[in-house]
């Protein structure tokens, strides 16, 4: 983990408000394997994460983890930025309302019609999937980012 920024398995159990051994206790480890993971000593592995997520109720937690620990899963998933829930929104909404306005969706059908991408289809379909992803990539924000900036907000 990266000294530089706050260790983000301490973020999300501070702002459930636990204890490192409140934590330890419901994540059925030791409470130097909490010390550890927070001190950037030892990497959690994803079960303990996804069980972090759960307890901590902080979905952004398994989004940062697997981000910080496993390169493939840029290949997969979009890479998030943290917003304001407001820019989120406002990106949202953009976004669907653009892909809207573009008859998108009716020319994705079009393609699709006869099961095949010819080569005279495949920039507008190359076109259209980059706008899915676009409107993936807002949405995921929202549901991951949202969350922690309530959190953040009820620590302040």
């Amino acid at each position: 983990m990266s000294g530089k920024r706050p260790n983000i398995y301490k973020t999300a159990r501070r702002g459930t408000g636990y204890t490192q051994e409140t934590a330890a206790e419901l994540l059925s480890v030791s409470v130097e394997s909490v010390r550890a993971y927070e001190n950037g000593y030892r990497v959690p592995p994803d079960d303990i994460v996804e069980h972090m997520a759960l307890c901590y109720d902080t979905p952004w937690l398994v989004y940062q983890h697997l981000q910080e620990t496993d390169s493939l899963v840029l290949q997969i998933v979009p890479k998030l930025q943290e917003r304001s829930v407001l820019e989120m929104a406002v990106r949202i909404y953009n976004r669907l309302s653009r892909f809207s306005e573009s008859d998108s969706l009716e020319h994705l059908m079009a393609i699709a019609e006869d099961g095949v991408i010819d080569e005279q289809e495949r920039p507008q379909f190359d076109e259209i999937v980059a706008e899915l992803k676009g409107i993936i990539q807002s949405g995921l924000e929202l549901q991951i980012f949202s969350d922690k900036a309530e959190q953040q907000k009820s620590l302040a």
